[in-house]
């Protein structure tokens, strides 16, 4: 029973992001008929909604856009790859520009609590990698359950922000994006794919979230050992 009972924690926890990488990669393949790459179609895009200040960049760092420096960042192979996930993220990324644009709220919300979520989960990391030591130092349980909880906090404290900023992510691919491919870009089964694309990159946060979750039961394991 118990055995069954982490497969099935493991299953919710990990099969969204695994759902998610494999429609992204699904449809990566170059497509000859693209009349450009991810980075020429989100630099079209943006011009066409009059958004011709807002930057263009490659990043290593994912794709996103900063309201900050008014910047979309694709990652190197949607910047320069010509595939429907190239297209289709990168319209997803000019969705955020023109939420900002239009003064859409919980973007900027959204892209400070995204930096905390980092700094959380790295101080949940922190917090559980001293229990042991901590326990070792004072050689009572006591101070060691409360890094424990400190750390249950910063990870839990990653996962509320990750799906808060899922209604955010929700409008940029279906109310903002899907609108622009519809638009005489794409057609058929090319459109139809790239809902899931677009679901796939507002589903992103909802698998950030359970591995938030993920990494409190899997430190509790390690600890329990």
């Amino acid at each position: 029973m118990f055995i069954v009972l982490i497969i099935v924690i493991l299953a919710i926890c990990l099969l969204p992001g695994l759902w998610t990488r494999w429609v992204l990669k699904r449809h990566a393949g170059h497509r000859d008929d693209f009349r450009g790459s991810g980075a020429d179609f989100a630099r079209h895009l943006l011009d066409e909604e009059g958004l011709s200040e807002v930057k263009l960049e490659q990043t290593e760092s994912g794709d996103h856009y900063d309201p900050s420096s008014k910047t979309v960042r694709l990652s190197p192979e949607y910047y320069e790859g010509r595939s429907l996930t190239a297209v289709t993220v990168a319209a997803h990324e000019v969705g955020h520009a023109i939420q900002d644009h239009q003064g859409v709220g919980g973007l900027h919300l959204r892209s400070q609590l995204v930096g905390f979520t980092r700094v959380a989960e790295r101080a949940g990391s922190v917090l559980m990698l001293g229990i042991p030591v901590l326990v070792i130092l004072t050689r009572m349980p006591t101070p060691g359950l409360l890094l424990f909880l400190g750390g249950a906090l910063a990870f839990g404290s990653a996962a509320l922000v990750h799906l808060f900023t899922l209604p955010v992510e929700w409008d940029a691919s279906f109310r903002r994006a899907m609108p622009l491919l519809k638009s005489g870009y794409l057609g058929g089964a090319d459109l139809s794919a790239a809902r899931h694309i677009l679901l796939a990159c507002a589903f992103t946060y909802v698998a950030a979230s359970l591995m938030s979750i993920l990494n409190v039961w899997r430190w509790l394991a390690l600890l329990r050992r």
